[in-house]
């Protein structure tokens, strides 16, 4: 009987790399598919602006701490996303001196193409690499990063002085 080598496992710099391509692809295809259903201008970030702002609407103050970036970098995102018509300010109902920030028609369709999307893309990776293994990549990934799914904050964390 021939032994083989054992073999060696890539350097620790590849797992993070690796696992950005694989949030790279599933993103790519969301904006693919958003750009062809009448969304070209979004951008990755919209994403988690989206998220922040979610179904019950948020205030400009409250949208910044949760991504992380300044109240005014909040309101600039808030103001481009606004003149393309995918959120509306109006009077906060729970305090009238507020602004809500709310989703419109057009911005829930947007979440709701990336999730069908989102959706797709895990059947496809299922396909492609078995439902098993991609089950246990996902309870793996569980195992090693617990605690809240959605950090929001990305788009602070990435752009932050550390």
């Amino acid at each position: 009987m021939v032994e083989s080598a054992p073999v060696e496992p890539p350097p620790g710099h590849e797992l993070p790399l690796r696992l950005f391509a694989a949030f790279r692809a599933a993103v790519d295809a969301v904006h693919t598919d958003l750009a062809a259903a009448g969304h070209p201008d979004l951008r990755p970030m919209h994403g988690f602006v989206f998220q922040a702002i979610g179904t019950q609407g948020t205030t400009a103050v409250e949208l910044g701490a949760r991504l992380g970036v300044t109240k005014q970098a909040a309101g600039k995102t808030i103001a481009a996303l606004e003149k393309q018509g995918y959120v509306e300010r109006a009077p906060d109902p729970a305090d009238a001196r507020r602004k809500a920030v709310r989703l419109t028609a057009r911005g829930l369709d947007v979440l709701d193409r990336s999730a069908r999307t989102f959706a797709r893309v895990r059947a496809d990776w299922a396909a492609r690499i078995g439902p098993d293994r991609l089950a246990d990549i996902e309870t793996g990934l569980a195992a090693l990063a617990p605690g809240e799914l959605f950090r929001l904050d990305a788009p602070g964390w990435f752009g932050a002085d550390r």
